[in-house]
């Protein structure tokens, strides 16, 4: 069976935090962030709202508009780098909350790569007649995980979430065409959390050293970022038989405006094709393609039988591309 992506469900927490707002916390201007980033605000989730409520909105959005009900999903996959706590996994409690008694599920965790990995996954799930319905979310509190007072790193990141259903085609109205991930542990070091897991289990001297949030080598994982999606998506273009020329609409991980236009650059694909949403919303990590999705669709700039690549890149290093043809 073909596997397609049916249905796209998102959400993001109400409360804004602008470029303006970033002044009175750290040492950086409007202007800086912009320039640098292409961001101008971010969404932050207010105390006591954790991955799994932003998790479980954007699923019950996601089956509120395609009609499904909670009874019907078989498998929920949760990607996220901000998990509520180290388990029971977020997708349990994403399970409960929405009322899929019938369903099993499990955690990924490759970053800003995981959603790609998780809808990989749910493809081949339903690719072997194993299930029908799975359900994947992109999900993460990154503010959480953000040191404000590094202002290389806060002024990047928001909270989001974002759901899609992964089921059969009917007949020849799209689905996957292809797929390729890839990972490269070398770069792990560039961009890592570096405590709290049993290599530093936490203590007084990991928070006084600040090793609980999110520490990164930009100039690094910038020159892997663009170089890894351009080669990615070229590879996957080149051996289903398209170029850039047959792409319809690039929907890219949004880490940072100059990688997403370099990488389009590269490839030779207009601006106009590509889908930048990181203005609004910032790097919600495991949110950024299907919240970019969503906004596509109502733009009117995704529609039924458009060639669809998705690309993105994540710590660990972690890189995924993947091709479809628009079902909905």
């Amino acid at each position: 069976m073909r596997p397609t992506i049916s249905g796209v469900g998102c959400f993001v927490p109400p409360r804004v935090l602008s470029n303006k707002d970033l002044e009175k916390m750290v040492d950086t201007s409007e202007e800086w962030i912009t320039t640098r980033t292409g961001i101008t605000e971010r969404r932050i989730a207010d105390k006591g709202v954790a991955t799994s409520h932003l998790a479980t909105e954007a699923a019950r959005e996601l089956l509120a508009k395609t009609g499904v009900p909670a009874s019907e999903v078989e498998a929920i996959i949760v990607c996220t780098v901000t998990p509520d706590m180290m388990f029971p996994a977020t997708a349990c409690l994403v399970q409960d909350r929405i009322g899929a008694r019938g369903a099993w599920g499990f955690d990924l965790v490759a970053a800003c790569s995981g959603l790609l990995y998780g809808l990989s996954t749910a493809a081949q799930l339903v690719a072997s007649g194993a299930h029908r319905k799975v359900v994947v979310i992109g999900a993460d509190t990154m503010s959480r995980i953000i040191d404000y007072k590094d202002r290389a790193t806060c002024v990047l990141f928001g909270d989001g979430a974002g759901a899609f259903l992964v089921e059969p085609s009917n007949g020849n109205e799209g689905g996957l065409v292809d797929f390729v991930n890839e990972i490269d542990g070398s770069g792990g070091k560039f961009l890592c959390m570096p405590a709290g897991g049993s290599a530093q289990p936490a203590s007084h001297e990991t928070v006084d050293q600040r090793l609980h949030f999110v520490h990164q080598d930009g100039r690094n994982v910038y020159r892997y970022a663009v170089g890894k999606m351009y080669q990615l998506c070229k590879q996957l273009l080149e051996r289903n038989g398209y170029t850039a020329d047959d792409v319809d609409l690039l929907i890219p991980h949004q880490a940072n405006r100059r990688i997403i236009t370099a990488v389009a650059n590269r490839m030779g694909l207009p601006l106009e094709r590509t889908l930048i949403n990181i203005d609004r919303y910032g790097n919600t990590t495991g949110g950024t393609i299907p919240i970019a999705t969503r906004d596509a669709i109502e733009e009117g700039r995704l529609k039924k039988g458009d060639l669809v690549l998705m690309a993105a890149v994540g710590a660990g290093f972690t890189a995924g591309a993947s091709l479809w043809r628009w079902s909905f």
